[in-house]
């Protein structure tokens, strides 16, 4: 193994910073253009023999499936984090992955006429190579994010909210580009005497995975300069070796300063839970409420419901700098991770107040139609908790983890996610429970109200715990005394990169 390191800074950063962010907007970009459409592909049930069409699967099994596979993409990252910890290192892990997911994303792009009677076959071998290649990719590149930094370096959580906007970004252009492929690609054909419009999905499908190729090739030219030797060897190798040379041996798998942050990890996994539980009403409940009980009319022209999705992205593009401005700019004064956690519970629950406002202007009535405003308000709070949150437990991960399984944290990290989702669709299912439309306006603010308390306790739980948990961190978010020793910091930090680059 070489002595190689990153070179250089751009914007106070490493420049492997926004390598990453680069490689992780184009795998986004392939992940989120084929959710958008994997559903709509599956219920299609115009066949043609030509290109487009779908599968024709009735709703109830495509949304099965699809809770199934979004599960997978959470499990999956465990057993791949592990794999690049003890195995493969994290860059192979993410070069496999990659590869996997493309090749996943072609199969899927396949013309049925090509396989006449093998397209369920084709379809499951596509999704199954799709899930495995995610579980190698996604904890692996977001471990290495925090490598760039060394330990105590404040800049770390601002370069955690900037790589999360290059999620986003990839996620806001998705919708917009798949929805172009499938529809310019498509064609009419004569069915029953009628002319039907083919979309043709294949070709989003194939729009994902060039977006997958475009990932690795960026990665596979430009790692080794701008990232160095981070993430070549396995984590575990490197911490044995480091302890070989220091003489030190264990006794014990983990020492109780490694106990005691794991258990900070455990512990903010219940509350991020909370969190994306109301958080991912979005793309449900509140998704429902915006097709039913909302004056989408601007002008003549009626705002398609699917629009309001965008939002979140759109939002995170616009403030993730702003946020990680904020972060570096407070130095000494920057709260910690837990404190964040908590405003990010806080912010939530303004949200979700917006959405107890709407139905409040409906005053039970099912045909008054409440502001879009109100979602659009809803959402902004909701963009601006996950930014305390959702960059900052990554970055919280990557300080606080073992370094020999630091990626199967990031794993177990995505599985508090994963649960957090399916509990979050039980919770806005209740909204069916009612008959009549009346009745379900009364549980959809019975579930707003509901989640917006349960936010608030539990930010005010985790708000009274921060000082124990910073206490069970060691250490781990050091702060500056003076601004003059950021300064030096940063100084230092730099200097050492432009001096490697000379």
């Amino acid at each position: 193994m070489s002595d190689a390191k990153p070179q250089g800074t751009l914007f106070g950063h490493p420049k492997g910073l926004f390598l990453l962010f680069t490689t992780e907007l184009w795998e986004r970009f392939s992940y989120y253009a084929m959710r958008a459409i994997l559903v709509l592909y599956l219920v299609d049930k115009v066949q043609s023999n030509e290109a487009g069409g779908g599968l024709g699967w009735s709703q109830a099994d495509a949304l099965s499936l699809y809770g199934t596979f979004t599960g997978l993409v959470y499990l999956t990252p465990l057993i791949g984090g592990w794999l690049a910890d003890n195995v493969l290192g994290q860059r192979k892990a993410i070069y496999i992955g990659g590869f996997l997911m493309a090749a996943g994303q072609f199969t899927l792009a396949a013309p049925h006429s090509w396989m006449p009677g093998l397209e369920t076959m084709m379809f499951y071998i596509g999704l199954g190579t799709l899930i495995i290649g995610n579980g190698l990719f996604k904890p692996n590149i977001s471990t290495m994010v925090g490598d760039l930094y060394p330990a105590g370096d404040h800049r770390r959580d601002g370069a955690f909210t900037i790589f999360y906007m290059g999620i986003n970004l990839g996620a806001a252009l998705s919708g917009f580009i798949v929805a172009w492929a499938y529809t310019s690609f498509g064609h009419e054909v004569v069915i029953g005497g009628e002319e039907v419009f083919i979309n043709n999905w294949q070709a989003g499908f194939f729009c994902a995975g060039v977006g997958m190729i475009l990932s690795l090739i960026i990665q596979f030219f430009f790692a080794q300069k701008l990232l160095g030797d981070i993430g070549v060897e396995p984590a575990a190798k490197v911490e044995q070796r480091k302890n070989a040379a220091k003489g030190e041996t264990r006794s014990e798998p983990l020492t109780k300063i490694e106990r005691d942050r794991i258990k900070v990890i455990m512990v903010m996994g219940l509350f991020t839970i909370i969190f994306w539980a109301g958080f991912e009403q979005a793309g449900g409940l509140m998704n429902l409420f915006t097709n039913n009980f909302t004056d989408r009319m601007i002008g003549s022209w009626e705002v398609p419901t699917t629009y309001f999705q965008s939002l979140n992205a759109i939002f995170i593009v616009v403030f993730a700098p702003v946020i990680a401005s904020i972060w570096i700019r407070l130095g000494k004064n920057e709260p910690n991770s837990p404190v964040k956690f908590a405003l990010g519970l806080f912010l939530l629950a303004i949200g979700f107040l917006f959405m107890m406002g709407a139905v409040f202007e409906m005053g039970g009535d099912a045909s008054v139609k409440s502001s879009m405003w109100w979602l659009v308000g809803a959402y902004f709070f909701h963009t601006m908790g996950e930014l305390c949150l959702s960059p900052i437990g990554l970055s919280m991960v990557t300080k606080l983890a073992p370094l020999r399984i630091a990626s199967l944290m990031m794993g177990a990290w995505f599985l508090f996610i994963a649960a957090a989702n399916k509990i979050g669709g039980l919770v806005g299912s209740l909204i069916g429970h009612g008959g009549e439309v009346e009745e379900q306006l009364a549980n959809a603010m019975a579930i707003f109200a509901g989640i917006g308390i349960t936010a608030v306790v539990s930010g005010i739980i985790l708000y009274l715990m921060s000082d124990k948990l910073v206490d069970w961190m060691h250490g781990a978010e050091n702060k500056n005394d003076t601004e003059e020793e950021v300064l030096e910091e940063e100084i230092a930090v730099t200097a050492e990169h432009e001096g490697i680059q000379r």
